[in-house]
């Protein structure tokens, strides 16, 4: 939206928390950096040492550590215990939820030795990890060995669990469909200390189903077997700029890995890896990749580019470089393709430190980038925590894919925030309705992108300051939060919970579905030992009384209105 077209907003008032935020970038560079360098270090080396060990040793481990969390369940008393939660301490988390849940009373079990890659099985193609194991962890292992898993998400702090228990999506979503799909089998501690492990098609099938989405409020994940795919040494990135409005760019996108002839599951007309930025209402560019050799990438005339280096320019700026020179392509090593947004947290880093992406500032100091998530939430404090949101949106929106030139037109028209990540995935039909799934019906529609068992979704990943906010006007992040998630629920898409939610409980079960959830959550026996996902999702600081009459509501099945 072009300031002659915005809305006139009365400006807004600043006072000693917009001058906090203005100069935080002191404590970043002098606290958060270096502590940051040093954590990830140490992580590495104890990463390292995990790695050394054999795999009697590792499982030997991990079967003592679940037969602590067993024994620490069991101890606990339902009459005088809170209910159950992990002992994580709530800054800890990458998502941007308050995680006010963790301020009632609670039971804490510490799963926080749960962090070994337990089997990478070449036969089977299957590696078998703890949930603490994170992207940047699980790729430093498969990658030298020509293998990876099926679905990558982009920052190296992700972990296994939270991608399962909450959401993970990468740019080869439009092949394999989110993180949760590509996962074979769990291994989950029950409310009652039973360990079970949960595939398609046992006898747990009905658990294995429920647990994606679920935020970790049917047991305790301890294991997860995931799936593996043969990969190359390199990347072969094509980048393509698109000029147009903003139904027009979303054509663009669509064409660049959706075959109009609906021939989506043909390789040679499908890319490897999908990814799109939009950077005005009037461009964008889109990127596809396919896995190339070492060979290939090192012939002659063909260029090479170690995006991963510090002082490399961070990847969306490098992107929009295509709108000024057109169309081209280079070779980027496999595993810095993976994390090419960690640096700057996609464009993140440039609100963090507004001169990070200065070629002085790559070279002396890029090699500490970047902050970690963690410690930025430690060292924010009460007042910077609300500020961030009421005046900055971090939230993904996961549409439809003929919906996108919809859903960008929206955020235009009520955020003015960009750039916009947009990456596809499939949500696929399932045996049972699980709390996200396909629109009714729509294979029968044959649009651009789905076929008879996927429908193909788009993430609209929406993450700065609004416009209104960069101008100095009013802004309210709660009420656009709001406006965006009854948009979502009209038009049959869905939210990721990492993010803050203004959704009220019947909301949020009409975006939702709560059957098999609440299903699966009665037969295990996880009411009244673990927070339901909607109170554990919540914006706003929780009672032990409000979460126990929210538990004791859900045992007599009190469900929303179905439209």
């Amino acid at each position: 939206m072009s300031d002659l077209q915005a809305p006139l907003r009365p400006k807004r008032k600043k006072g000693l928390v917009d001058f906090l935020v203005q100069f935080r970038w002191i404590l970043v560079i002098f606290i958060v950096l270096p502590f940051s360098a040093l954590y990830y270090f140490l992580i590495y080396v104890g990463d390292v040492r995990s790695e050394m060990k054999s795999y009697k040793q590792r499982q030997k481990e991990h079967d003592e550590n679940v037969k602590k969390v067993v024994k620490r369940l069991k101890q606990r008393d339902p009459k005088k215990d809170g209910l159950v939660c992990t002992a994580r301490k709530p800054w800890v988390a990458v998502g941007m939820r308050n995680v006010d849940y963790k301020r009632a009373r609670h039971y804490e079990v510490d799963l926080s030795a749960f962090r070994n890659i337990l089997e990478i099985d070449k036969e089977r193609m299957i590696a078998r990890v703890e949930p603490l194991v994170n992207m940047g962890q699980i790729t430093r292992v498969t990658v030298p060995m020509n293998l990876s898993l099926a679905v990558v998400a982009e920052l190296d702090d992700l972990t296994v669990g939270g991608l399962i228990n909450g959401y993970g999506i990468e740019g080869s979503s439009h092949i394999y469909g989110l993180f949760s799909d590509t996962v074979v089998a769990y291994e989950i501690v029950l409310a009652d200390g039973r360990v079970v492990r949960a595939t398609k098609d046992n006898e747990y099938s009905d658990l294995f189903y429920a647990i994606p989405w679920s935020q970790g409020t049917l047991g305790f994940l301890v294991a997860a077997e995931i799936k593996l795919i043969p990969i190359k040494e390199y990347m072969r990135l094509s980048y393509t700029p698109v000029v147009g409005n903003l139904k027009e760019l979303a054509q663009g996108y669509m064409d660049s890995f959706a075959p109009r002839d609906g021939d989506q599951d043909n390789p040679a007309k499908v890319p490897d890896f999908v990814e799109g930025m939009v950077y005005s209402p009037t461009e964008g560019v889109f990127m596809t990749g396919r896995y190339a050799s070492k060979e290939e990438a090192e012939k002659k005339g063909n260029k090479i580019n170690n995006v991963g280096w510090w002082f490399k320019p961070w990847f969306y700026q490098h992107a929009q470089t295509a709108l000024k020179k057109g169309e081209f392509v280079e070779y980027i090593p496999t595993r810095e393709y993976y994390h090419r947004h960690t640096r700057c947290l996609y464009w993140e880093g440039k609100l963090i430190l507004p001169f990070g992406d200065q070629f002085w500032f790559r070279f002396l100091l890029g090699w500490l980038m970047p902050p970690k998530v963690s410690l930025l939430k430690a060292t924010q404090g009460e007042a910077i925590r609300n500020y961030y949101h009421e005046m900055h949106v971090i939230q993904d929106m996961l549409v439809p894919l003929y919906k996108v030139g919809d859903a960008l037109e929206w955020v235009d028209r009520e955020m003015e925030i960009y750039p916009l990540w947009l990456c596809p995935h499939r949500l696929f039909k399932l045996p049972v309705k699980t709390m996200v799934y396909p629109e009714p019906g729509f294979e029968h529609h044959h649009r651009q992108g789905d076929t008879q068992y996927a429908q193909m979704f788009t993430d609209v990943g929406v993450y700065y300051a609004p416009g209104p906010v960069l101008r100095g006007e009013v802004f309210d992040g709660a009420e656009a939060v709001r406006k965006m998630e009854k948009w979502l629920i009209e038009n049959q898409s869905f939210q990721p919970q990492y993010a803050v939610s203004e959704l009220n409980e019947k909301d949020f079960w009409r975006m939702f579905d709560a059957d098999h959830y609440e299903h699966v959550r009665r037969k295990y026996g996880a009411v009244g030992t673990f927070m339901s996902v909607y109170y554990k999702s919540k914006k706003g600081r929780k009672t032990e009384k409000e979460v126990q009459e929210a538990e004791q509501a859900h045992l007599e099945t009190a469900y929303a209105e179905t439209d």
